[in-house]
């Protein structure tokens, strides 16, 4: 496959699985995103992909996530968020008490067997609470061997995976057995955009609603832009954090614009971007790379990825958080913001996009003390 079909192939497939779930019960019953991420990984996988491919992939994803963002925020309420947040701030506070409990019981677990096992413990911290920017300054902080980072980030990618087909396939449901369902709070108020089907997203490219998505899709580049140009006047290791805030900060403030509501085919854009995004990554992901040559590492991660999710939905259900509000935090804490629109996606409710990439933000912003404070604590304890 040449380059510039790989383009053009990231670029119109997600139409085509759309319009497939259109025409299809059955597809569109599993979802336009895990068809997306299915499509994605054959691709990466059998061996058509030219050599010099992560490049494109990379710039693309890089580009893909802050354009994204804008779309699926400025048409959002963020008033009526506010009013409805508290129960926000309770399932964050309990999110991270189910991170770190894991990892300090993996560290008594699995420690004396991990080279740099206090510190494996900050970088997870740091990356269970806000993402792959804190994995990487933690690293460079603690002074972390290079292939005990690598093997890290490997496994940390591989089992986020598996975290993910369980929060968009069957966590919805399975977990909604002990937490109450999601209760609209009305975050978007536009009657034609409050259905949140895979279906719609195409209405974007309809010839009537055309001139609102290149409105829409103009005030997105001049957001990208204008966060791009603060992040430079900031160190590089927070390049990503910078972005993510003020693509934020800015979109809640044109929400707050006379008649922005109107522009009711942002949305879509923004998960049409979100599908070609689940393709691109899932095509990054090489299963033939992936080994257990630390089982005990592996086992480490595994334990706090999928016991953190478990032990986040049983205190969660003590304080009664709704299941879709658990599962979006639980994505933005264990695998950083860009991924929250896409869960949304698999789950149906664009509402608790916000509600995600606030936590996700958070998480950043404290990941880096969270994760060189645990590793200079467990550094005084024998595993």
């Amino acid at each position: 496959m040449t380059v510039i079909l790989l383009i053009l192939f990231y670029l119109f497939v997600p139409a085509l699985i759309l319009i497939l779930c259109r025409n299809n019960k059955i597809i569109n019953k599993i979802g336009a995103i895990i068809i997306a991420y299915i499509t994605g990984l054959i691709i990466g996988n059998i061996g058509i992909l030219p050599e010099n491919v992560y490049n494109i992939q990379d710039t693309f994803v890089s580009v893909i996530i802050p354009l994204a963002l804008p779309l699926l925020l400025i048409t959002s309420n963020f008033r009526q968020w506010v009013k409805t947040s508290g129960k926000t701030v309770i399932s964050l506070i309990l999110g991270i008490i189910s991170v770190i409990l894991p990892i300090v019981s993996g560290y008594f677990l699995f420690g004396k067997h991990i080279d740099e096992a206090n510190k494996v413990s900050g970088m997870l911290v740091g990356v269970y609470t806000g993402g792959t920017p804190n994995l990487a300054s933690i690293a460079t902080a603690l002074d972390v061997k290079p292939e005990t980072y690598i093997m890290t980030h490997t496994y940390d990618m591989a089992i986020g995976a598996v975290f993910l087909l369980i929060v968009m396939t069957f966590g919805q449901k399975f977990f909604g057995f002990i937490l109450p369902p999601y209760k609209p709070v009305g975050i978007y108020t536009d009657e034609e955009n409050i259905k949140n089907e895979g279906t719609d997203y195409l209405r974007a490219f309809d010839k009537i609603n055309l001139i609102r998505t290149l409105i829409s899709f103009g005030i997105s580049i001049v957001i990208f832009a204008i966060s791009f140009g603060i992040s430079q006047l900031f160190p590089k290791e927070s390049l990503m954090l910078v972005i993510i805030l003020s693509i934020t900060t800015l979109s809640l403030a044109v929400s707050f614009l006379p008649n922005i509501h109107k522009l009711h085919t942002s949305f879509d854009l923004g998960m049409y971007f979100i599908l070609i995004f689940s393709i691109i990554v899932a095509s990054m992901a090489d299963i033939a790379k992936m080994n257990l040559t630390d089982i005990y590492l592996f086992s480490f991660i595994a334990m706090v990825v999928i016991g953190s999710l478990f032990i986040h939905v049983l205190l969660s259900a003590i304080f009664k958080i709704d299941v879709d509000n658990v599962l979006i935090v639980s994505t933005a804490l264990t695998c950083s913001p860009p991924f929250v629109p896409v869960v949304a996606g698999a789950l149906k409710n664009k509402e608790i996009i916000i509600v995600g990439i606030m936590v996700g933000i958070v998480g950043y912003a404290i990941g880096n003390y969270m994760g060189i404070s645990m590793a200079l604590i467990l550094k005084g304890f024998t595993p």
